[in-house]
């Protein structure tokens, strides 16, 4: 039997903390619970986790500065955000620190588990409509599709997962429509309207990696995709 999935869970209501690790413990994960966001802190900096699960609204340190701060040291580590709020700000604005995915309290236990799973999937493996391609040369940019990480000349920028994903799909219908709804399904599984504007944040930061290359473009094909355009 392989390692266990290691999460580690920030979440300040000690009832619904201690029910999700009773539950995530049961379904095979070993999960570290922190009861405010500077003992998650503490917490990221000593042990070793696969994934993260922040709630939003926390004492001492709320989970948009825990997770920026996480990414600051580390870019690929997944995080899921729980918020009781729904305002599409708060969402974007998770994406933009660079989420992974968000669920919305209340929830129900087996949805969060969906999204944890989902979440393993992409890293672990391709998937399904995936290229098995290891490298591309885009312009003057090369993508190592597997460490996740895009140079050019003297710089690397490492990508998120979520990133490398969409650049993949991206860079292997280069010059041609990826289709908009086709990367929402196969990216973050459902095409509903958060996912859609989360794709937007992240083809921002896309272009803005690409920027040193005027070569390169990505163009939004109204209403239906984008497009990797490299005219050279």
């Amino acid at each position: 039997m392989g390692k266990k999935v290691k999460i580690l869970l920030a979440e300040d209501d000690i009832n619904l903390g201690s029910l999700l690790t009773q539950y995530l413990n049961a379904k095979n994960f070993e999960t570290d619970l922190f009861g405010d966001g500077e003992k998650a802190w503490e917490g990221f900096n000593t042990q070793q986790y696969d994934i993260c699960i922040l709630d939003v609204m926390m004492p001492k340190k709320d989970g948009f500065t825990l997770a920026k701060e996480i990414r600051e040291l580390n870019q690929k580590t997944p995080i899921i955000f729980l918020t009781a709020k729904t305002l599409k700000d708060d969402v974007l604005e998770g994406f933009k620190i660079g989420a992974d995915d968000y669920i919305t309290k209340p929830f129900v236990m087996d949805e969060l588990l969906f999204r944890i799973e989902a979440i393993l999937r992409r890293i672990n493996q391709s998937g399904d409509g995936m290229t098995n391609q290891e490298t591309y040369k885009i312009g003057k940019y090369t993508f190592d599709v597997q460490k996740q990480l895009l140079n050019f000349e003297d710089e690397t920028i490492k990508l998120t997962t979520k990133e490398a994903e969409l650049f993949e799909l991206l860079c292997a219908n280069k010059n041609a429509m990826l289709e908009r709804n086709y990367a929402l399904k196969l990216i973050w599984k459902d095409d509903n309207y958060f996912n859609a504007r989360s794709m937007d944040v992240y083809i921002t930061k896309l272009r803005k990696h690409l920027k040193k290359d005027e070569n390169i473009e990505i163009i939004n094909v109204h209403g239906k995709g984008y497009k990797l355009i490299v005219s050279v």
